[in-house]
C-alpha cells in the first residue's frame, strides 16, 4: 500500500484538494506579528510614561550652577548634584507640612468615602429598592464631573458672599461658618472628593456584590438571616477584594491631590501654595524656576506612593492567604 505525499491529504472517497506546507518565512512573519500590534502601544508608553519619568530621575540628580553674576553665555550650566535634591526635599520643612495636611485630608476622606460607597452599594444590591438604575446613576453622575469644575462649584458654595446655604442661615440667625479657612477647610476639601469619589468606588463594589452566586442568599434566607446579617456576614466578606481595590485607588489619589487645593487657592487666603506634596513640585518648577528641586520631590512623593502601595498590598494578600488556610 503507497503511503500518501506529504503536504497532501488523505482522500477518502471525496476529492479534497491539496496544500502546501507553510513556508519558514510565512512562519517567522506569523510569529512576529503581534509585535506589530504591540508597537503603537509601546512607543506611546515609551514617549509619554517611560521617557518622562526618566528624564525627571536625570534631572533630580543635576543641579544649576551659576558662575560670577549669572550673565552672559555660559555663565548659568548644568551639573551633577548627587543627593543633594533629595536631601533637601526630605528637611524642606514645607515638603513635610504639606506631607501632614495630605494625611489629614486621607483620614478623613478614604474611611467616609469607602463607607459610603460600602453603604450604596449594599443598598442598591437589596431586593426591596426601587429605581436601582437612576439611583445607581444618580450616585456615579458626580464621578464624571471633571475636578476643577466640582471644586469651583463647591468652592462658591462655601463663599459668604455667593453661597445661598450662607444667605439661608444667615436669614434663620444662625451662625455662618467659615469653610475656607482654618480646621474647617480639611472639611471643606474633603466634601469635594468624597462627593466626585463615592460613586466610582461604589460601582466597583455593587459590580462584585452582582456577581455573588444567588444560591448564597437563598440557603441564607432559608435560615431566616435577615438583610442586616446577610450583609455583615456574607456580602461585606465576600466583597473583600473589591474594597482592598477601592481603597488602593484612593490612597493614590489622595497622596496626588491637586486641583482641589489648586482651584480653591485664589478664593482663599486659608490655602498655602505648598499645601499638598504636588502643589509643592509645581510651585518648585514654575514659580521658583528650580525644575531639578520639583523632580527630586516629585520622585520622593512617586516613591513613597509606591512603597506604600505594596506595603498594603503585602498586608492584604498575606491577610487573604491566612483565610483561605483556614
Amino acid at each position: 500500500m503507497t503511503q500518501p505525499r506529504q503536504g497532501v491529504r488523505r482522500s477518502y472517497g471525496a476529492k479534497t484538494a491539496p496544500y502546501a506546507l507553510p513556508s519558514p518565512t510565512t512562519l517567522k512573519r506569523a510569529r512576529s506579528a503581534p509585535y506589530f500590534f504591540l508597537l503603537p502601544a509601546a512607543l506611546l508608553f515609551a514617549l509619554f510614561f517611560a521617557l518622562p519619568i526618566g528624564y525627571a530621575v536625570w534631572l533630580s540628580f543635576h543641579k544649576i550652577e551659576i558662575k560670577g553674576l549669572g550673565l552672559g553665555r555660559g555663565a548659568r550650566h548644568e551639573v551633577w548634584a548627587g543627593l543633594e535634591n533629595y536631601t533637601s526635599a526630605l528637611t524642606d520643612s514645607e515638603f513635610l507640612h504639606s506631607a501632614l495636611r495630605v494625611l489629614g485630608y486621607g483620614a478623613i476622606v478614604v474611611p467616609v468615602m469607602l463607607g459610603l460607597a460600602l453603604l450604596f452599594a449594599l443598598l442598591l444590591d437589596t431586593e426591596r429598592v426601587r429605581a436601582r438604575s437612576f439611583a445607581r446613576l444618580a450616585i456615579f453622575l458626580p464621578y464624571a464631573v471633571p475636578g476643577v469644575i466640582a471644586a469651583l462649584l463647591w468652592g462658591f458654595l462655601y463663599l459668604p458672599d455667593v453661597s445661598p446655604f450662607l444667605h439661608l442661615l444667615d436669614a434663620l440667625g444662625l451662625p455662618q461658618p467659615d469653610l475656607m479657612d482654618g480646621g474647617p477647610l480639611y472639611l471643606a476639601m474633603s466634601n469635594i472628593a468624597i462627593w466626585g469619589g463615592t460613586g466610582f468606588n461604589m460601582i466597583v463594589i455593587y459590580t462584585a456584590l452582582r456577581s455573588l452566586p444567588a444560591e448564597v442568599y437563598e440557603a441564607a434566607k432559608l435560615d431566616g438571616c435577615s438583610e442586616l446579617r446577610i450583609a455583615l456576614r456574607i456580602k461585606i466578606p465576600m466583597v473583600v477584594p473589591s474594597l482592598v481595590l477601592t481603597f488602593f485607588f484612593s490612597i493614590i489619589a489622595t497622596l496626588q491631590v491637586f486641583n482641589e487645593p489648586m482651584t480653591l487657592k485664589p478664593l482663599t487666603n486659608g490655602i498655602p501654595s505648598t499645601w499638598s506634596p504636588l502643589m509643592k513640585v509645581y510651585n518648585d518648577a514654575f514659580t521658583g524656576g528650580n525644575i531639578h528641586a520639583a523632580s527630586a520631590t516629585a520622585v520622593v512623593l512617586a516613591l513613597a506612593t509606591f512603597a506604600l502601595s505594596f506595603a498594603l498590598l503585602r498586608v492584604s494578600n498575606r491577610r487573604t492567604a491566612q483565610g483561605a488556610s483556614r
